[in-house]
């Protein structure tokens, strides 16, 4: 596997530490030996969840669909950190979804049941007068789908296109983590999330919520480049579906601007190949006896 130079292979090293040392996430992804997880190390979800550039891209997308959602939108506004301590709570979500992926699976279940516990605490009402809880399936169902469709279409787009067949080996794979969540009726196929979205249209609507979660994302020390961050936040806009973007008055302006395409393609197929012994994919290999590049062959 290519190796970077060895000062930029430590910064990017470091960097993956600081950002995956979320405050009350000391997970040990390394240990111990043998521990399966809740994926497969020859799972799909093991080999796109590594890549960092999907994982930004993809997740920004995933919180633009959730925030099209009234009860999900208010939900999240009211009762968690974002407008206060955007990055944060970007790390406490981005370590949520390595510790399911990539931890033993005994540490995944535990963090999880935690996450499900402090949801049965958030209920309220939007401002329209609808009543919600965090822990409403349909609710979840749509959380769910929506991180998985960010993710996915976000590693096919700027990774490598996946096939029908990959796509909906993806949904089928997280099964019984989105059961554990709550999300008994999270789409299991590429065909699962359209009927999602078909159901969830007239839901959706637009909100300036959206749009300052767009300016936190866009200026938040997230990443060293504030440039890249930006076009990040642009690529995760496209990945919406048109009709969303419409609904949520996302206009063309949104979107990436010409080059920015073909430069995060780049970014993302050179993160594929890129090993950081640091970062929770490479330990987790060790941990089920595989070498550190096992997933970058």
């Amino acid at each position: 596997m290519p190796r970077l130079p060895a000062p930029v292979q430590a910064r990017l090293e470091d960097a993956a530490r600081a950002y995956f040392d979320a405050p009350g996430r000391g997970v040990d992804f390394s240990n111990p030996r043998g521990a399966p997880a809740l994926f497969a190390p020859t799972s799909m979800a093991w080999r796109v969840m590594k890549n960092p550039a999907a994982l930004t891209i993809g997740g920004i997308a995933a919180v633009i669909l959730e925030l099209a959602e009234p009860r999900v939108r208010t939900g999240v506004w009211e009762h968690t950190t974002f407008r206060t301590d955007p990055v944060a709570r970007m790390k406490r979500t981005g370590m949520a979804a390595m510790v399911t992926v990539y931890a033993p699976a005994d540490v995944a279940r535990a963090m999880i049941a935690g996450v499900v516990g402090a949801h049965g605490r958030v209920e309220g009402a939007t401002p329209a007068g609808v009543t919600y809880r965090a822990n409403d399936e349909e609710l979840l169902n749509w959380v769910n789908g929506t991180a998985g469709y960010g993710f996915f279409k976000a590693y096919s787009r700027f990774v490598r296109p996946l096939s029908g067949a990959e796509m909906d080996q993806l949904y089928a794979e997280g099964e019984e983590a989105a059961a554990l969540y709550g999300a008994h009726g999270a789409p299991r196929s590429a065909a699962d999330m359209r009927k999602m979205f078909a159901a969830m249209r007239p839901k959706l609507e637009r909100s300036q919520i959206v749009f300052d979660f767009l300016e936190i994302a866009r200026n938040a020390p997230i990443l060293p480049s504030r440039s890249l961050q930006r076009m990040m936040v642009r690529a995760a806009v496209e990945l919406t579906p048109p009709w969303v973007r419409e609904i949520l008055g996302l206009g063309a302006g949104f979107g990436l601007r010409p080059g920015g395409a073909t430069a995060l393609r780049a970014l993302g197929a050179a993160s594929d190949r890129i090993v950081l012994d640091g970062a929770p994919p490479a330990q987790a290999c060790k941990r089920m006896g595989l070498a550190a590049d096992y997933l970058y062959r």
